[in-house]
């Protein structure tokens, strides 16, 4: 390993790319610490122990949002830009059409994403101005636009952090500055075992049942990353003029986890609405109602597993387009052994799909919900070690991984993954 970083920093083109996404990683991190002006950031902060929706978007922030810096919002509103771009694409005709054009239809589908996040962005922004506007020095109007115009483009200046750093950098910029933000908040999850210790809340053992827990779902969802179905694909002879093409063999890597976090996040933000909204709204069933769904509650546990399970399939569904996949096999002169082109293909790869999805779904829900265990268990709570982070974690982590790797092997340098 210390070779291979050896031989890393040889490489100028590479170094540069390491320095320069280390730079707008301290670029992040400064601007977490501004914070936005007219606001009492004490009086928010103390949201943010109630397990609600802001708990988890103060994780992605890095701790922007619980100290209202100026990148509190984060790269949220550009993520669900995206994420609703991509739902659209199936029912809007251009945009199913970009989306196959290659690289000058992503071009296209990023300049809608820019737009989208602006206004998504302004609408988060005069959102969390109002719903905390108890916390707002001087509530006039210009309090409020200074507020709204701060937040909103705080989160346009990430987006193009993020930008920059998938052009100049390595890896992608915008899963990156997600990943750093969540790093981020590790030593503060450690600060919270050692009160936890210095209390007498906990003994050493319940922090070594803690440690070796975590390790072990790093592990399994390491595992899971990246495990895949291999579907053989066999390509019939055809000869050209002398030459001889095809009659090779190879497979389609069919995902465990092909819809990735996003079903943990929809189901999250789903049940975690309504407790967010008793935040501000007093009104008695919605009361209740937030009580019920409370974090680790038997209610709010079981809905959680149903939607994650619902969304798994959901997002899969949209995301991967089997018979697209089918089409393209039989257009190269393809077949899977055993099965005739077309319509027995695409339902073969449906069917494949379907018990795939379901293991998927039913590791995501187990992720989900193994903090839960681990509070039970370890009696450690206040640490957030939830599914979400640790899958964009290691997502990100190996996705950064591997482009390093190809950098490196591309000029002959001994890889990190040997």
């Amino acid at each position: 390993m210390a070779s291979a970083l050896d031989n890393l920093m040889k490489a100028t083109e590479l170094r540069k790319k390491v320095l320069f996404t280390l730079a707008m990683f301290i670029v992040f991190r400064a601007g977490t610490q501004i914070p936005v002006p007219g606001v009492n950031a004490a009086m928010i902060e103390r949201l943010f122990n109630n397990g609600n929706l802001f708990g988890l978007l103060d994780l992605f922030s890095g701790g922007a949002l619980s100290k209202f810096s100026i990148f509190a919002m984060s790269i949220t509103p550009y993520i669900n830009a995206s994420i609703i771009t991509q739902l659209l694409t199936v029912v809007i005709p251009t945009l199913e059409e970009w989306s196959k054009e290659g690289a000058e239809g992503a071009k296209k589908i990023n300049k809608v994403n820019r737009y989208a996040a602006v206004g998504l962005g302004a609408i988060q922004a005069i959102g969390m101005a109002y719903g905390l506007r108890a916390a707002v020095n001087n509530p006039d109007f210009f309090s409020f636009a200074m507020i709204v115009i701060t937040l909103t483009a705080g989160s346009l200046l990430l987006m193009w952090i993020g930008e920059q750093i998938t052009a100049k950098g390595i890896g992608n910029g915008i899963s990156l500055i997600i990943f750093a933000g969540i790093i981020s908040r590790l030593p503060n999850g450690l600060a919270v075992i050692g009160r936890y210790l210095q209390a007498g809340t906990v003994n050493v053992f319940n922090v070594l049942i803690f440690a070796v827990l975590a390790v072990l779902m790093v592990m399994f969802v390491v595992a899971i990353t990246v495990a895949y179905r291999k579907v053989p694909v066999q390509y019939a002879k055809r000869i050209v003029g002398r030459k001889m093409y095809g009659g090779h063999t190879t497979y389609i890597p069919l995902k465990v986890n092909q819809a990735g976090v996003m079903p943990i996040i929809f189901a999250s933000s789903v049940l975690m609405f309504p407790v967010t909204i008793a935040q501000f709204i007093k009104i008695p069933w919605i009361q209740t109602a937030a009580s019920y769904l409370a974090w680790g509650t038997p209610l709010q546990t079981g809905l959680y597993i149903v939607l994650i399970l619902f969304f798994t399939y959901f997002y899969t569904a949209v995301s991967l387009n089997i018979p697209e996949m089918s089409d393209n096999i039989k257009k190269y002169g393809g077949f899977i052994p055993g099965l005739r082109p077309g319509k027995p293909t695409t339902d073969y790869l449906d069917r494949v799909m379907n018990r795939i999805t379901l293991a998927g779904a039913v590791f995501l829900a187990f992720i989900a919900i193994m903090p839960n265990i681990i509070v039970w268990l370890t009696g450690i709570s206040g640490v957030y070690f939830g599914g979400t982070a640790l899958l964009i974690v290691v997502g990100v982590a190996l996705d950064t991984m591997k482009q390093v790797e190809s950098l490196v092997l591309m000029r002959h340098y001994q890889g990190f993954m040997k």
